[in-house]
């Protein structure tokens, strides 16, 4: 079998180049393990089918690119592998690089991605906006915002109706917070250890990570015990954990608050779930302070969680603010705000205005995304197809003992892993090898938690069983090799 594989090679090599010979040897030895394992002892995943190919490549190298990167843009950029990968095109759930390989696409742009990549509505409501006006701002009138604002509206709760367009999910927070001090005087806000609102002066003080924090002035924010199920010292128990928010109200503050903020899942802190029955409860000790509730929906929003439109709703509540970005224009640069008429009142006192804010491209687009979640019934696909990863996911808990936790719900999902179970010691190097070697096999997830040892899954909301079936495959196919 060894001489037939390499004769196989050989004659690739004479007919063709070297990239070639490479996918040939790839090829081969993926024949090679189709023929001495099964599933359970190391079979190779096949990538599904996809009647897709793009058109040939023809720009810089990705040597060329990351020169460029390093000459002219930030250092503080950095890139996920020791190979970066030159993406240049995509499809719904799929990406390509720049040799036109296929790649599962399993984060999403960080939870961003909803529809899929380049979705034909999508391009086209965005094409047909941009060749009549690109940008006009708001002091003119122009019905795609009006019409997105209404749109939006009738998917919140209550008497959430009234909309500011932001650029991005850190803009839509620190206006927020912005608001809801105007709105009750105070200045303190509460948010959660392990929490991620953003990196400007206001959000990076709600954002409670060293590695995400710089040492500038960051004041008026006090940080709760983290509901965390998994590491948490009150495991799954919400009620214990609301218990230390009131306490930072009675030995942080005045007795009153301008408000609380936090996500339902926190997504860069590793996909964790708010503990059972917490909201509610931190809820009611917030409005009793005076405060304001606000809702982080930037990653959690728009159907990802599946069971919900909103993650908040999984904990049976109404904010006073919900703050969104990400899937909310598919990959267009655009966030919001949406609060009642009577707290929105508050921004009338001085003028506030956003030049960019409610821009027509991007509103059209937005507008377009919910189109296509409510024509494609996306947010019933990623709790099926959602349902279905997570089962194969803790399956997977139950085959290796590196994996620690599984969790999250929808489309919005993470994975552990720990080098020691009863100590839930982080394996960060163990992490950055899977993620390689799925690279190699064609999928692509994403990392975060403070200790950077959770994968999150945050794929596209077209994401297939098949589709959800292979990354499971490559994971087990992954781990069997450590």
């Amino acid at each position: 079998m060894t001489r037939f594989l390499l004769a196989a090679a050989s004659r690739a090599l004479s007919e063709t180049n070297s990239l070639r010979f490479r996918r040939c040897c790839f090829s081969l030895l993926a024949q090679k393990e189709k023929v001495v394992g099964n599933n359970n002892e190391g079979f190779l995943p096949k990538l599904p089918p996809f009647d897709y190919s793009p058109p040939p490549y023809t720009g810089p190298s990705a040597a060329d690119i990351l020169a460029k990167r390093k000459a002219y843009l930030s250092p503080s950029l950095f890139h996920f592998y020791n190979k970066p990968l030159n993406i240049v095109d995509g499809k719904m759930q799929y990406l390509f690089d720049d040799s036109g390989r296929r790649y599962l696409d399993a984060f999403g742009g960080i939870a961003t991605v909803c529809c899929g990549h380049c979705h034909p509505d999508v391009i086209k409501s965005i094409t047909n906006q941009i060749n009549r006006i690109q940008h006009t701002t708001v002091v003119y009138l122009n019905h795609a915002i009006a019409d997105f604002a209404e749109a939006l509206a009738s998917k919140m709760p209550g008497n959430l109706k009234v909309v500011f367009f932001t650029n991005s999910g850190t803009e839509a927070n620190e206006l927020a917070m912005m608001i809801a001090r105007l709105y009750t005087g105070c200045n303190d806000i509460i948010s959660l250890r392990n929490a991620y609102h953003g990196n400007a002066a206001g959000t990076m003080g709600a954002t409670a990570q060293s590695n995400w924090k710089f040492n500038v002035v960051q004041t008026g924010v006090h940080h709760a015990l983290n509901p965390d199920p998994y590491r948490g010292v009150f495991g799954s128990d919400g009620e214990k954990y609301a218990k230390d928010v009131q306490d930072l109200i009675d030995f942080g503050t005045s007795g009153h608050v301008a408000g609380f903020i936090s996500e339902a899942i926190q997504g860069v802190g590793g996909i964790i779930e708010l503990a059972p029955n917490y909201l509610p409860a931190v809820y009611a000790s917030i409005k009793k302070a005076g405060g304001l509730c606000i809702a982080d929906e930037v990653q959690s929003g728009f159907g990802r969680t599946g069971s919900h439109f909103w993650g908040f709703e999984t904990q049976g509540v109404v904010p006073d603010i919900v703050t969104m970005a990400k899937g909310i224009g598919n990959g267009i640069p655009l966030g919001a705000v949406v609060t009642t008429p009577e707290v929105a009142e508050v921004l009338t006192r001085r003028s506030y205005f956003n030049t960019f804010g409610g821009n027509p491209v991007c509103t059209a687009a937005g507008l377009a995304v919910l189109n296509v979640i409510e024509k494609e019934k996306l947010q019933s696909n990623a709790f099926v197809v959602g349902s279905h990863l997570k089962e194969r996911l803790t399956a997977l808990k139950d085959k290796y003992e590196i994996i620690g936790d599984v969790r999250g719900r929808g489309m919005m999902l993470g994975v552990e892993l720990v080098s020691d179970r009863q100590l839930k010691t982080p394996a960060k190097a163990e992490t950055l090898r899977v993620m390689e070697q799925m690279k190699e096999l064609g999928v692509l997830i994403g990392k975060g938690g403070f200790h950077g040892n959770v994968f999150r899954i945050t794929p596209p909301l077209c994401f297939t069983k098949d589709d959800a079936d292979y990354l499971v495959d490559a994971m087990d196919y992954t781990l069997s090799k450590m």
